[in-house]
C-alpha cells in the first residue's frame, strides 16, 4: 500500500497543535529523558515507541474510564486508547524533530496508529500496546502492527497520513465523559477515504 500525505509539506508533520502539544513541559521532560538514552534518531524513535506501548497501558485493556486525548495528558495521566498513545507518540517523535504522521485502520471501528518517516519513506508504527495475542514492534522493515485487516470482512488500511488528528477521531474523543461512553461512539469508518 502506497502511503499518501495529507499534505504535500513535511513541516506539517513537525508542528504543534492542541492535541500534539510537543511543547508542553511534559512531553519535552520525557522527550529529553529518552534522548539522553537514545544513540541517535533511529534508536530515539524506537524508544519513544516502546515507551508508548509499554508504560501507558490502553484504557481498554487496563480498566482504566479516563478518556484522554492530549499527547501531555496521555502522558501526565498515563491511560489511553489507540488514538491518544498515537498522539503521544507523534508528539515525543516531533519533539525531537522526527516527522510523525497519524493514520488509521478500519476494523469494526477505527484503529489509530502512527507513521514515522526515516531515510525519506514513511513506516507506519502501532503504540497500542502488547497482549496476549497482540505483539505490535517497532520496525523499519516491515509493518509488526497489532492488526493485520481482512478485506474479506470489510476491514482495512487507510492510506492517507494526516498531520492532524482525523475530525471524526477527534471530535469523539473530546465529547466522551468516559471511556464506556467513547465505546458506544467510536467512529466505524473515515468519510470520503477509500
Amino acid at each position: 500500500m502506497e502511503l499518501i500525505q495529507n499534505t504535500p509539506d513535511l513541516s506539517a508533520y513537525l508542528a504543534a497543535d492542541e492535541v500534539i502539544d510537543h511543547g508542553h513541559p511534559i512531553v519535552r521532560e520525557v522527550a529529553a529523558r529518552l534522548a539522553k538514552e537514545a544513540a541517535d534518531s533511529y534508536s530515539y524513535a524506537q524508544l519513544a515507541f516502546e515507551f508508548v506501548r509499554d508504560t501507558i497501558p490502553h484504557s481498554q485493556d487496563s480498566g482504566d474510564l479516563r478518556v484522554t486525548w492530549r499527547a501531555s495528558d496521555v502522558l501526565e495521566q498515563g491511560t489511553g486508547i489507540c488514538y491518544a498513545k498515537a498522539h503521544a507518540l507523534a508528539a515525543l517523535l516531533r519533539a525531537e524533530d522526527i516527522p510523525a504522521a497519524l493514520c488509521y485502520q478500519k476494523f469494526d471501528v477505527v484503529h489509530g496508529l502512527v507513521a514515522v518517516r526515516f531515510n525519506g519513506a514513511w513506516h507506519r508504527q502501532d503504540p497500542r500496546g502488547n497482549k496476549p495475542g497482540v505483539d505490535a514492534q517497532f520496525s523499519l522493515d516491515g509493518e509488526r502492527l497489532a492488526f493485520k485487516p481482512d478485506p474479506e470482512s470489510n476491514e482495512m488500511d487507510y492510506p492517507v497520513l494526516y498531520a492532524e488528528p482525523h475530525p471524526a477521531v477527534l471530535s469523539v474523543l473530546k465529547a466522551a465523559p468516559d471511556r464506556p461512553y467513547l465505546w458506544k461512539t467510536l467512529p466505524t469508518a473515515l468519510g470520503g477515504i477509500r
